[in-house]
């Protein structure tokens, strides 16, 4: 199991007349986390850090620890990102013996930060050799985010935010980091949105949080006023085959039995049980059809909209008439829609079934063509992006979400905040993007167009609820613009190439029985990189079009 270590982060704001900016610092392409993204300056709690508690002012251990839902230790993280801050971007926010902000020729700031970067000294000697003082109590605890599983590294993260020592200049150190920009939040977003800027998901949800405010002034006085709050945690009692279970926060099912069951009554089913009908929001059941395999995990996800005179379908799976039955029976047979999200065989063919049987109308779009396309599905009504159908759980709002699949839609419940996601966001795995209809581009894109709608929870086409659903869409372009600077790497270092040869280099974390599919994958990605003028096929080999 990979270790949790503890770390901290300091997004660094001034104002200026181009309005409230923070400082970002590029990371170098050869490091192991996140390499080449733009992030706050931060990094791992040091063993040492405690030792420096001792040089610190405005704000002791226990009452940080109490802002930071911890036993002790919250001092610690604080200065950590303090002496981080020193080391990659030369900043120190710090006051003399007289009290008063360190000015830009400190010596702490030049051959203080190479004698704490070369390890010549600690960052307790380097506070006592220069009569220092940390004064904590200018940093607002604003975010803690922790690493998913799955990456070789993981963190506990602890983002604070506080104002740029106003006669301090910046400079990245030319190892760690190999660049470093004052934005505003809105440049940063529009960089990020236009694919010229890496950004982590932890690192866009602070800019987003800080991008709400038109001074530093504001953003500190409500940060300090409002840190977030510890939000329920530990394992969650649910029900499963067999008896009562602890369901761990990694769990797939964690999200869903924390909203269907808040008060831990262990009510909530930690297992998805084809058949069985599961009561997510008023007016909406899930009924999951008996398709399990390594494509669609527990089943295909159908949804059920209904008020008791009338209901509408979403996603009515594979011809399977016991699943279709279970359907009509839930719905007593009082059915006007079906609604389809794609066509691809695991979702559609059950519309014609239902209509043959009830007269519902078909919603979708029409099936582009393939091997893995529901050629049947023939809608009688197309709807378009933006377009609002009433049902009787409430207004579904129609999103023409491509990448996937060029003819999928999302639909979302406004009045639940709600988003029926289909393949376009999955539970617990990444989405096959698979040319020539899959499309890497225009996923990315969808993605980034649904992060501008309001939900918070994701109804995916497989498996269980998605909680924090603005993360992890965020989560989902991380991991896709990572994987593309894996493959433009691999480009760059071993073509011109066949797709065969660089799917071994960008996913040579994948095993080798996965290495067919990852390869549909490569392919998308490459064919964006040459939509980009990025790179470029010539004679069954990819190049590289960058310098």
């Amino acid at each position: 199991m990979t270790a949790i270590r503890p770390a901290a982060t300091l997004a660094l704001v001034r104002d200026s007349d181009r309005g409230l900016e923070v400082l970002l610092l590029q990371r170098t392409w050869q490091a192991a986390f996140l390499p080449g993204y733009f992030v706050f300056p931060g990094g791992a709690v040091d063993p040492r850090d405690p030792e420096v508690r001792a040089f610190t002012s405005g704000r002791d251990d226990g009452a940080i620890s109490q802002t930071l839902s911890l036993d002790e230790g919250g001092a610690d993280y604080m200065i950590a990102a303090l002496r981080e801050c020193l080391e990659e971007a030369g900043l120190l926010l710090a006051q003399d013996g007289e009290g008063r902000p360190l000015p830009g020729n400190h010596p702490i700031l030049t051959e203080g930060r190479e004698a704490l970067r070369c390890e010549a000294a600690g960052f307790r000697a380097l506070c006592e050799r220069y009569g220092l003082a940390l004064p904590l109590d200018r940093l607002a605890y604003v975010g803690h985010w922790v690493t998913p599983p799955g990456p070789p590294r993981r963190f506990d993260t602890r983002f604070f935010v506080a104002l740029a020592p106003p006669d301090q200049t910046a400079s990245h150190d030319g190892s760690e980091t190999i660049a470093h920009a004052w934005l505003t939040p809105a440049e940063a977003l529009a960089e990020y949105r236009q694919g010229r800027l890496a950004l982590g998901y932890p690192t866009l949800r602070t800019l987003r949080l800080i991008g709400e405010f038109s001074s530093a002034e504001a953003l500190l006085r409500h940060a300090h006023a409002n840190p977030p709050t510890l939000r329920p945690g530990g394992p969650w009692p649910a029900r499963r085959s067999g008896g009562d279970c602890q369901v761990e926060p990694d769990a797939p099912a964690y999200a869903e039995v924390r909203r269907l069951d808040p008060y831990r009554h262990g009510t909530a089913s930690a297992e998805i049980v084809p058949g069985r009908a599961v009561a997510l929001a008023p007016g909406v059941t899930r009924v999951t059809a008996p398709n399990p395999g390594v494509m669609t995990g527990p089943g295909t996800n159908s949804y059920l909209l209904g008020d008791g005179r009338d209901h509408v379908v979403i996603d009515p799976g594979p011809e399977d008439p016991e699943h279709l039955e279970r359907l009509l029976a839930l719905a007593g047979g009082r059915l006007s829609r079906v609604l389809v999200t794609h066509t691809h065989i695991d979702h559609s063919p059950g519309a014609a079934w239902l209509k043959a049987r009830t007269g519902a109308r078909l919603v979708g779009l029409p099936p582009p063509p393939g091997a893995s396309q529901d050629a049947t599905f023939a809608p009688d009504h197309r709807p378009g992006h933006g377009e609002r159908l009433a049902t009787p759980a409430g207004t579904l709002k129609v999103l023409h979400t491509p990448g996937h699949a060029s003819n999928h839609l999302c639909f979302l419940l406004e009045s639940q905040r709600l988003l029926f996601s289909g393949d376009h966001v999955m539970q617990g795995s990444t989405v096959v993007i698979n040319p020539p209809d899959g499309d890497m581009g225009a996923y990315i894109a969808a993605l980034h167009a649904l992060g501008q709608e309001a939900f918070d929870t994701i109804a995916p086409g497989h498996g269980f609820l998605i909680g924090e659903a603005h993360a992890a869409l965020d989560f989902l372009i991380t991991h896709r613009l990572a994987r593309e600077h894996k493959v433009r790497r691999a480009l760059a270092r071993h073509g011109p190439a066949s797709l065969e040869t660089l799917t071994r280099h960008a996913y040579d974390d994948v095993p080798e029985a996965r290495l067919g599919v990852a390869a549909r994958s490569a392919l998308a990605h490459l064919l964006k990189l040459e939509a980009d003028g990025r790179a470029l096929q010539r004679a069954g080999e990819w190049v590289s079009l960058e310098q």
